[in-house]
């Protein structure tokens, strides 16, 4: 059951990650999602998803 909830938390804080309109508003998101689910690495992996996501859409 841990390993869902878990899983279904870190879904969660890659799909924030997208929201926002720049890199500044998605590394944000995407930082207190990650850390909402795992503290201060997640925090990073978080901010570093949203800033992934947001050069890759800037590329269309």
């Amino acid at each position: 059951m841990r390993t869902l909830t878990s899983l279904m938390a870190a879904a969660a804080a890659l799909a924030l990650s997208a929201c926002g309109h720049n890199v500044e508003q998605r590394a944000a998101t995407g930082a207190v999602a990650g850390a909402v689910v795992a503290g201060p690495i997640g925090a990073v992996v978080g901010a570093g998803a949203g800033v992934v996501v947001s050069k890759t859409n800037d590329r269309r």
